[in-house]
């Protein structure tokens, strides 16, 4: 559940950079170690850039250094390198199976019709324009990686580089995409898995009772996040009992993607030093309010949000309304890349504020699309729409370049959005409001269907993604929702 306004999630360029005391070179400690440009072509370039960066690291008392990605069943997988071997990771990279493009949650394998099996090797290549001391995790580094094959040829299964074609794609039709990944979870106290969890504290929601009871944690988190140079809007209490949200600035939707992987990683590495497991997961226990990674976006074209001063709903520019129709037609295909576990739907039912009908309305919690035009007298950089159907099981990567895909198929085809709802939508007769797929193989059925997002996504993926859901679908089928609450609590 959220309550993010539009204040929070204010579109900022004063994003980046925290004000924390300098280092001796005089670089600010929460600014990344390398500049954040785009990843150079040239070895030679890479090595110098790596090697400046490598020495900042070990004057700053960095050991290793761990490059991510995340894996199809939303699992960010890593290989590290001691901090003396980053320029060589810079310019071969560090080998990767392929294979990894088809491991379920529970660290099974299945196969698709192009990726598979024990043979093969990838380059794990740091984009060291996110390289980030970490503030949670003393002496280590990190950076998110792109893959590609042998002979240096783009892997046709990296999720980071399709979202980068996206944004290409965008970016040569004039327009930039703003977004940022809301992170809810649920702490509790420490103890063998297989129990169920035992929460640190039980105040009411959004509870000032609950703040108190884990305010060091809390104050060590901000602090890391802030040290890490990720600014944030806010964090707090969320609906269930053990449950918070952090929101973070808003920036170009590769960032937003590679952030919402640290920040992540940074609330899982402060909670382990306070003795508390940290859960992304949908649904922690079945039948509660589960945890969303709902995406807010905006459209920009030449410096001007197009979420403001047009013709179309609360002011929507044409160009905006076709982006957001487009993505509101194919969010069942989408729920397969954003709410992509059979436990997502635990999750996502009416009335929990989780989007499960396919429709919009202005700040309506219970659609899927929730416009948000921003407060009377701010300016136009606030507004932006909000998806809540998606949760953090999703691959980020995936996520956003699936709505970038549908919104500009939208633009292409003069999408219009439906008539506005402006209630909560379970109140409607049965059937008046069209709900999203209610499971995982319902949404798999309409991804496979999507011509769209094959196109996109590549066959190679597209295939390997189709995989994975069907595989896990299997490895769950006869799961209770309390057993798979439970098999998926402690994965995310």
């Amino acid at each position: 559940m959220s309550t993010t306004t539009a204040e929070q999630v204010s579109f900022d360029a004063s994003a980046h950079g925290s004000g924390s005391t300098g280092l001796p070179d005089g670089r600010p400690a929460g600014e990344p170690i390398a500049e954040r440009l785009p990843a150079a072509d040239g070895r030679a370039d890479r090595a110098a850039r790596a090697r400046v960066a490598a020495a900042r690291l070990s004057a700053e008392g960095v050991e290793g250094v761990i490059l991510s990605w995340v894996d199809n069943a939303g699992l960010a997988r890593v290989k590290t390198v001691p901090v003396r071997r980053l320029e060589h990771a810079a310019v071969w990279g560090v080998g990767a199976a392929p294979c990894f493009d088809v491991v379920l949650v529970d660290d099974s394998f299945t196969t698709s019709h192009h990726i598979g099996g024990p043979v093969g090797d990838l380059r794990l290549i740091p984009d060291l324009g996110r390289l980030t001391k970490l503030a949670g995790q003393p002496g280590w580094a990190w950076a998110p990686a792109d893959r590609f094959d042998q002979d240096g040829s783009e892997h046709p299964g990296c999720q980071r580089r399709f979202a980068q074609r996206m944004i290409a794609a965008a970016a040569a039709r004039g327009l930039e995409l703003r977004a940022g990944i809301e992170i809810e979870w649920v702490v509790a106290l420490a103890g063998p898995p297989s129990e169920p969890p035992v929460y640190p504290s039980h105040g009411p929601a959004y509870g000032f009772n609950r703040l108190v009871d884990l305010s060091d944690y809390l104050r060590d988190l901000l602090h890391a996040l802030d040290e890490q140079g990720l600014p944030v809007l806010q964090l707090h209490p969320e609906y269930t009992t053990g449950q918070f949200e952090v929101s973070t600035a808003p920036e170009d939707p590769l960032g937003a993607a590679d952030t919402s992987v640290l920040v992540r990683q940074t609330v899982r590495a402060v909670g382990a030093r306070h003795g508390l497991r940290t859960s992304f997961a949908p649904a922690v226990e079945a039948g509660g309010v589960g945890n969303g990674g709902h995406l807010h976006l905006s459209l920009w074209r030449d410096g001007q949000n197009l979420g403001k001063g047009g013709p179309g709903p609360y002011g929507l520019t044409g160009e905006n309304e076709s982006f957001l129709a487009g993505v509101l037609a194919e969010l069942p295909a989408l729920l397969a890349l954003g709410a992509p576990s059979p436990a997502s739907y635990l999750r996502l039912v009416p009335q929990h504020w989780a989007g499960s009908f396919q429709c919009w309305g202005r700040e309506n919690r219970e659609a899927a699309l929730r416009l948000i035009p921003g407060p009377a007298g701010e300016g136009a950089g606030s507004a932006n729409a909000e998806l809540k159907c998606f949760d953090l099981t999703a691959n980020p990567y995936l996520l956003i370049g699936g709505v970038l895909a549908a919104g500009l198929a939208g633009i292409d085809a003069c999408r219009s959005l439906p008539t506005e709802v402006p209630e909560d939508p379970a109140t409607r007769p049965e059937g008046e409001i069209p709900r999203l797929p209610g499971s995982l193989a319902a949404s798999l059925a309409e991804f496979r269907t999507s011509g769209l997002l094959r196109e996109a996504l590549g066959e190679p993926l597209f295939e390997a993604v189709g995989a994975v859901r069907q595989a896990e679908l299997e490895l769950f089928a006869r799961h209770t929702p309390d057993e798979l609450a439970a098999a998926t609590r402690w994965r995310y």
